[in-house]
């Protein structure tokens, strides 16, 4: 089993798209890239304390590749805008890949530079490579977010249409049970 780690703008979009995918185990939402000691979610939006809303996820590598998490999470969210994911703003919803290991950094370095050379976005990738650091795990209400709150409206208004794209653009990697 592997360990990836994808800020893409909120947790709950990000943690909804990788929990649907065939191979990964584990998703867990959390901070990650500041300073503060064990931060809470209201620390995270209302000061400045350096930490990004991330997914840990944990992988078997035979199933789907480092790789292709990679690629999904590129086209999953926007690389391009710099603290901000659709109407969410703020550094902690910045683009950002904390890397396990040389091969992982490497790796994210290829994708970055692929993607680039054949213009898959109208502007560069900004988004951040930057060596993992001590992963907090998110308050519980946020665990699990889209799966036990599917009637909210952020839920029904940003994440399932994301959902949507998503199932078509890659519906062979999904989980089958949840295309049944």
């Amino acid at each position: 089993m592997q360990t990836a780690t994808f800020g893409g703008g909120c947790f709950w979009c990000t943690e909804a798209v990788f929990q649907a995918l065939s191979g990964v185990t584990k998703v867990t939402s959390g901070y990650m890239g500041g300073d503060l000691k064990h931060p809470t979610y209201m620390e995270i939006c209302n000061s400045n304390t350096g930490h990004a809303e991330v997914v840990q996820l944990i992988f078997d590598e035979t199933i789907i590749s480092f790789n292709e998490l990679l690629f999904i999470f590129f086209k999953t969210h926007n690389p391009t805008t710099l603290n901000r994911q659709g109407n969410d703003v703020g550094s902690q919803y910045r683009s950002v890949i904390f890397y396990e290991n040389d091969d992982q950094k490497t790796q994210i370095e290829q994708m970055i530079a692929a993607l680039t050379q054949q213009h898959i976005f109208d502007k560069p990738i900004i988004t951040e490579v930057v060596a993992a650091t001590e992963f907090y795990e998110a308050e519980d209400y946020h665990q699990n977010y889209f799966n036990d709150n599917q009637g909210k409206p952020y839920c029904s208004f940003v994440i399932q249409p994301k959902l949507n794209k998503f199932a078509i653009d890659f519906r062979n990697k999904i989980k089958p049970e949840l295309l049944e």
